[in-house]
Formats: C-alpha cells, sequence, structure tokens
C-alpha cells in the first residue's frame, strides 16, 4: 500500500542482534514492495524477480531526477532549524527534556499531540518547490511516483532530493519526541522514513478514505494554503488483527488544519481525512518507522501496550478470570458452612 526509503543512518541493534545492513533490507522488503504496488497498474502477486527489477528500477529513477531536475530553492535541501521551525518549538528540542516536550504538545485525543512547528516562510519555499517540480514532471513528461496507492495527485519528497534533510527531520527533532510519547512502538528507535506531500482540492484528491499508515509514528504538517473542510477524524488505534474492528465513543476525534501546525500519532491510529470542499490543501508527510519494533513485532501475539482492541480483550479476560475466581470462592465458602 505505502512505502518508504531506508535512513543512511549505521548503527548496530544489540537488542535484535542483526546490524543496520540486514535491518536496510527488512525495510526494503516491507515497503518497496509497497510501492512496487503502487507504481504497477494491477494488485496481482508478484515474483521475487520482478520485485527485484523494481529495486533497481526506483534506484534509477530516482538518479534520473537527481540528475535532471533543477531545484527551485536549495536552502531547503539542507536541514536550516533556525529557519524552517517557530521558536518555541526549536526551544523544547533543544532542551531535550519530557517537560520540554509537554509544554509545546496538546493532547487534542488520547495518542493524538497536536503543536506549532513551521513557520510560514518554510511552507510557502516548500509548497513553491513542489509546485516547480510537478510543472517539469509535466514539461518533460516525466511518469513519477505518487505518495501511496490511495492519493493520485502529491509527490513524494525523497525522490527528488530532500531525502537527507528530512533523515534530520525524522533523527533530530521526532525521533526524541516519538521516545517520549511513543516508545511502545519503537519511538525512540526510529530508523527510515517515507516523506512526501498530499494534495486536496476540487480539482485534486476530494478526501482520504478509513485507514492506517505504513508508519510506526506519523508526522502531518499542515502547509497551507487557503481551504475549506478536509477535518482529519480519528478512530482508534488498532494492531493488524483488529484493524477492522468497532470504534468505541471515547475514540472518536475530528481535528480541523491549520497551516504550520503538526500532528504527531501512532501509525496504527486508524483516520482518514473528510472532504476538501473549497480552495486547496497541501500536507507534508512523514512516515517514520523502527525495523527494530518491526522484527520485534513478529514474536509478539497480543498487542495490549498501544491497541484499544487488545486491552478490552485483556480486561474482559481479567474480568471473567476475576469473576471465576470469586464464584469459586463462594461455593468453597458455601461448602464449608453447610
Amino acid at each position: 500500500m505505502k512505502y518508504g526509503v531506508p535512513s543512511r543512518k549505521k548503527e548496530e541493534c544489540t537488542a535484535c542482534n542483526f546490524d543496520y545492513q540486514e535491518r536496510t533490507v527488512l525495510v526494503l522488503e516491507t515497503t518497496l514492495l509497497k510501492s512496487f504496488y503502487a507504481w504497477t497498474t494491477t494488485r496481482t502477486i508478484y515474483h521475487v524477480s520482478s520485485f527485484q527489477d523494481f529495486v533497481q528500477r526506483h534506484r534509477e529513477y530516482k538518479k534520473m531526477i537527481m540528475l535532471n531536475y533543477p531545484p527551485l530553492h536549495k536552502e531547503l535541501y539542507t536541514m536550516d532549524a533556525a529557519k524552517f521551525f517557530v521558536p518555541s518549538f526549536l526551544k523544547a528540542i533543544n532542551d531535550n527534556t519530557e517537560e520540554s516536550f509537554r509544554s509545546i504538545m496538546t493532547e487534542s485525543s488520547p495518542g493524538v499531540y497536536t503543536f506549532e512547528m513551521l513557520q510560514p516562510h518554510f511552507c510557502e519555499l516548500l509548497l513553491s518547490e513542489v509546485d516547480n517540480f510537478e510543472r517539469w514532471v509535466h514539461e518533460t513528461k516525466f511518469r513519477i511516483m505518487r505518495p501511496n496507492t490511495m492519493n493520485n495527485y502529491g509527490a513524494v519528497l525523497d525522490d527528488f532530493g530532500l531525502e537527507t534533510m528530512l533523515d534530520k527531520l525524522m533523527e533530530d527533532f521526532i525521533c526524541p519526541i516519538s521516545g517520549v510519547f511513543f516508545p511502545e512502538v519503537g519511538g525512540s528507535t526510529l530508523d527510515s522514513h517515507h516523506g512526501f506531500v498530499v494534495e486536496y482540492g476540487m480539482d485534486r484528491d476530494v478526501e482520504l478514505g478509513f485507514h492506517v499508515d505504513d508508519s510506526e509514528v506519523t508526522l502531518n504538517v499542515c502547509l497551507g494554503e487557503q481551504f475549506g473542510g478536509g477535518d482529519l477524524f480519528f478512530r482508534g488505534v488498532r494492531c493488524d488483527k483488529h484493524v477492522h474492528s468497532g470504534t468505541q465513543s471515547e475514540e472518536i476525534f475530528d481535528y480541523s488544519h491549520v497551516p504550520g501546525r503538526a500532528v504527531l500519532h501512532r501509525g496504527r491510529h486508524r483516520h482518514g481525512a473528510r472532504a476538501t470542499t473549497s480552495g486547496q490543501r497541501v500536507n507534508l508527510l512523514l512516515w517514520c518507522r523502527s525495523s527494530v519494533f518491526r522484527e520485534l513485532k513478529k514474536y509478539k501475539k497480543e498487542f495490549s501496550s498501544w491497541c484499544g482492541e487488545c486491552q478490552r480483550e485483556k480486561k474482559e479476560r481479567q474480568r471473567i478470570a476475576v469473576g471465576a475466581t470469586k464464584l469459586e470462592l463462594f461455593k468453597r465458602l458455601q461448602k464449608s458452612t453447610s
């Protein structure tokens, strides 16, 4: 369904006893294969050789863009925190404490955090860069990959040179925050990302259906422009087993986008986007992934630390067990007094 590009962060993973190179292969297998489906027009199961061919094609595809696309705003391609972020966000990151992170965060709904993040000038520059890239695509008749199988409009930022900057964004800014708020899904071990923009409007994608992201942690920031509608709606966190389970009333939350304001949530937090009724809305998305968490997840059968339905099932089992114990004690008491 969705894909990303492994970061170049090189480190040993003693917890899982497999090194960076092996983790990179894991990320490629779980992410580029999904991009393979997005690139093709059919949804059949492909042979391994076809997937390997795709990986090679994707490398060539990115190389061709990098060699031919002329960037409009070169200052975007290198992280410049003072010019990208609002002072409150930058101060919280520099202080690097749980208290500083919580000082800028609003937990609008359980597991959904919002905060001021991007300066208006950065939003304008990124919008301009994306427009420039799309004009280049149109003029050169270059066929591009869209962000995922659900969005027909938008662009993958990693593919035209912004991968290094987005790596820094994930590693130096999102990872510290995620380690505090999402430790149970590998928030402190994020090591790859998929960065892209999506476009909504009457002549673009109008809405986005109910889904989960191919990420451990998702950053979603509205860049602009003038628009009406397009609210995000959230419906609870679920593991693979329970992704289609019902929604509890306390899990229902709608969020209205504000340019420059970020939303941070677990990738498994079910959500969608309501119809954009006027204007055009463009959002920056960063799907952050942890190969450590994905490897460990293979050996677990329940996820009560973060899946709402697993939590409810666990509580129900505990309730039944407590009830059975009370009943047994009651029977023993009756037997002893008779």
